[in-house]
């Protein structure tokens, strides 16, 4: 009997981890948005990235705080559901996959038009697929194959921000052949300012969307063999990265090349370069770029099918995406990301002006809001708990946090007044809207009243006694009501037992604690441990009891029981109906249809949980 599918694979080494978490945050907008960046807030330009990453490092610091606490998550949907409610935790989950599925699609194109730079006659769609089959075939072979691969992309990524660190710091500090110091460009045309002061502010807006991708070391943490140490690493470091990759960088640029120069809105990098005398520098930095691509892409698999992993071990998604294959990846969520990115390729194909753009405006202030409710969520649970045993605490609390909330608000303020991005909030608004909507539609359709069950439940068992009784529960396996029942249906001692145990995530309780990679790990231990006490139990009062634990699915377990056992009576034990996953998916109105025996439904008061006991 199969207990529980195939845990996902702990494949990520340190190396890997930090190298993700060194590159999570450089991708294709640095090399190239930022060109528009400085042309649209001038030689200060470099104040925007610095405002944007102290924003960020706060949400990352907040994220770490109580990443670390509960280093085994592996999904800050859980943080938000846990301060906030269901309704948040659902949001943040669904929203943050909505946004990476996006960029898979948009980073495939972009991919394609930067190989079309050495390969003109190749359609962009051809090119789009070949690298979004690529990346998938990565992620599906193993995580290890992920990791190696960003780690190499990574890799690339810093490495070419450091070169270019080491030669402009040379040519404008005049170290440079034929260079003397100068930092003339910084007020030479117009001024440092040329722009005004707001400009700085407005263009953080565009900022923030190059910064994305520093969270994703805390999902990628859920599969290292330290979770706790890598999340704290991570969170800890991204300061130094954003300091020197993005403004140290930007800074640069903007002493190098005047603020107005042409050459800023096609490539920054390529035309510093060109300036100091680099030879091919294009063919250099369109590498460099296509790097960056290829790595958001293989992160934006990786990222959403571990998304989707997390949201199935809690019933907000289809169970099937939990399953994984021999190798320890999921596959199911690999696919179910790569077919949204594959429509978005085609839709840039096809409707480039109208449905791809609908798609990448309805995403665009989505991880705004993400980022709200993470910060959000790290006050209430802070206020909650509060700072004792926390080994990453945020920064002046409270006011640091709420500085972060309302520094978020203030961005989506400054979208709704720009009339540029003005479509992307309102359309990513009505993005959350709809998942908030499923959200409720799905907890009424699954709090239906269940057919006859409520008048069946504590039907009397039939007067023939039962000589082998087949027993289905999980966090009510223990429960003093379910034993009581038992020596009532075989008050003679004579029946034979077989308890089943389901193995599932959101049964035993680990779906809220245990990350990905640990959650069917975590998931079997409980369920054993569940298991082995009822026996115990059980033979401790003289019966005849053996047991297994089935399939996650409980009516899959129930049936695989049933044909290995043969019963002549069932016992399907549950929480009380406002708490029992079970009744709400009509689990034993099922039992009694599929099987035709007599099916006794026994409810089990929950006790306190006690603390440290999982």
């Amino acid at each position: 009997m199969q207990a529980a599918p195939v845990e996902l694979k702990k494949g990520l080494k340190q190396r890997h981890l930090t190298m993700i978490a060194m590159g999570g945050v450089i991708g294709a907008g640095l090399f190239v948005g930022s060109g528009t960046v400085i042309s649209e807030a001038g030689p200060a330009a470099f104040l925007s990235y610095a405002i944007t990453g102290v924003l960020i490092i706060l949400v990352m610091r907040m994220l770490g705080e109580m990443a670390t606490a509960n280093p085994s998550t592996g999904s800050f949907a859980d943080y938000a559901r846990q301060a906030i409610g269901g309704w948040a935790g659902f949001s943040v989950g669904w929203l943050y996959w909505y946004f990476w599925v996006i960029v898979i699609g948009f980073e495939a194109v972009a991919g394609a038009k930067v190989i079309q730079y050495w390969l003109p006659g190749v359609p962009l769609w051809l090119m789009s697929l070949v690298l979004m089959t690529l990346m998938t075939a990565t992620n599906l072979f193993s995580v290890g194959s992920f990791g190696e691969f960003e780690f190499w992309f990574a890799g690339i990524k810093v490495a070419a921000i450091v070169v270019f660190l080491v030669l402009g710091g040379l040519f404008v500090f005049g170290a440079w052949p034929g260079k003397d110091l100068d930092f003339s460009n910084l007020t030479a045309h117009d001024g440092f300012l040329p722009l005004g002061a707001g400009a700085i502010f407005s263009a953080i807006v565009v900022v923030i969307f190059s910064m994305v991708g520093a969270e994703v070391a805390t999902i990628a943490a859920a599969e290292s063999p330290d979770p706790g140490k890598s999340i704290a690493r991570a969170t800890n470091s991204v300061i130094l990265r954003i300091a020197i990759f993005f403004v140290g960088s930007i800074f640069l640029l903007a002493v190098i090349l005047p603020w107005n120069d042409a050459g800023l809105a096609a490539s920054p990098y390529v035309a510093a370069f060109k300036v100091m005398g680099i030879p091919y520098a294009d063919h250099i930095m369109n590498a460099v770029v296509l790097t960056a691509v290829l790595s958001c892409l293989n992160s934006g698999l990786y990222t959403s099918s571990r998304m989707l992993f997390v949201l199935a071990a809690r019933r907000e998604a289809p169970t099937a995406l939990m399953e994984v294959t021999g190798r320890g990846v999921p596959r199911n969520a690999i696919l179910a990301s790569t077919v949204v990115g594959f429509l978005c390729v085609i839709a840039a194909a096809v409707s480039p002006d109208t449905v791809f753009l609908f798609l990448l405006n309805s995403s665009g202030a989505v991880i705004l809001f993400v980022y709200l409710l993470i910060a959000i969520s790290q006050i209430v649970l802070r206020r909650r708990s509060g700072s004792e045993g926390l080994t990453v605490k945020m920064w002046l609390f409270p006011v640091l946090s709420i500085v972060v909330v309302v520094a978020i608000l203030a961005v989506l303020v400054q979208m709704g007044v720009n009339e540029k991005v003005r479509p992307q909030l309102v359309l990513s608004l009505l993005a959350w809207a709809v998942v908030v909507v499923l959200y409720f539609l799905s907890k009424k359709l699954q709090g239906r009243a269940p057919g006859e069950q409520q008048g069946r439940a504590g039907a009397p068992t039939p007067d023939a006694p039962a000589t082998r009784v087949l027993v289905l529960a999980n966090e009510t396996v223990n429960g003093a009501e379910l034993l009581d029942e038992l020596r009532r249906i075989d008050h003679e001692r004579q029946a034979r037992y077989f308890v089943c145990v389901p193995a599932n995530p959101i049964d035993t309780g680990q779906a809220m604690h245990e990350g990905a990679a640990f959650v069917w790990d975590a998931t079997t231990a409980a369920a054993q441990r569940r298991l082995d006490r009822t026996l115990e139990i059980l033979r401790g009062e003289g019966l005849e009891a053996d047991g297994s634990l089935g399939n996650y699915r409980p009516l899959r377990a129930l049936a695989e029981a049933v044909e290995s056992f043969h019963p002549d009576r069932l016992v399907v034990c549950t929480l009380p109906e406002d708490q029992s996953a079970w009744l709400r998916f009509d689990v034993v109105e099922r039992a009694r249809e599929q099987h035709h025996l007599p099916v006794t439904h026994v409810v089990v008061t929950p006790q306190p949980a006690v603390a440290g006991s999982r």
